[in-house]
């Protein structure tokens, strides 16, 4: 364990990548902005401490983790990676499965972040409705790919914690995105009633096809 974790800087090193990433993607400015990005912020920081810093899930449970799987030591920096474990992964965690998933999802959410950002901002500095880009699929992409990484990191490295604050944030980032749609209904009136009706808030709808 001593080896394994214990690595503060390492936690220290990964949270600010990853939370300056996403700042530089999102810049937030309204305290909406600042509130959905520390919701954020903070899943980001739990994760790495457990990730490197002090195992807490893997603790909590070591009992019965080694009870149900007595070959494996799960205070081994690998035997992180619990689907794997559970799964019954044989080679190196970082080829599994979830692990592809995980940088699959993470990559994607933050595209999804950085291509939102250009036309939110667009929209923002002409004090228009942002109706493009991934505006174009679904009213809130940007929270979206904030539950996207998020879900992808789970999928990675899961913890007690960041299970906990997973639906809870989730939850949050819903709250925010009815309490953003009040704001804009009422500085944009018919256009965003027209712009709601046809665009989902968060999950896009199938293209039709016409044979």
């Amino acid at each position: 364990m001593e080896n394994s974790y214990g690595l503060w800087p390492l936690v220290i090193i990964n949270s600010l990548v990853f939370i300056i990433f996403a700042f530089s993607f999102t810049k937030p400015k309204t305290f909406r902005d600042w509130r959905s990005f520390g919701a954020f912020s903070a899943f980001i920081v739990a994760l790495f401490t457990e990730m490197y810093g002090f195992p807490l899930t893997i603790y909590l449970f070591s009992g019965w983790l080694q009870t149900k799987f007595p070959g494996i030591d799960f205070f081994a920096h690998n035997s992180g990676h619990l689907f794997e474990d559970f799964l019954g992964w044989g080679g190196d965690p970082h080829f599994g499965p979830f692990h592809i998933a995980s940088y699959i999802l993470v990559i994607y959410g933050f595209t999804l972040l950085s291509r939102a950002w250009k036309v939110l901002y667009k929209a923002q500095s002409e004090h228009t409705l942002a109706t493009t880009g991934p505006y174009a699929r679904i009213r809130h992409p940007q929270y979206v790919g904030f539950v996207i990484i998020m879900f992808g990191f789970f999928l990675q490295w899961p913890t007690l914690l960041t299970l906990i604050m997973f639906p809870i944030l989730v939850w949050m980032y819903t709250r925010l995105a009815k309490s953003e749609e009040k704001d804009s209904q009422k500085e944009f009136g018919p256009l965003w009633d027209e712009y709601a009706n046809k665009t989902p808030a968060f999950i896009p709808r199938k293209k039709l096809t016409i044979n």
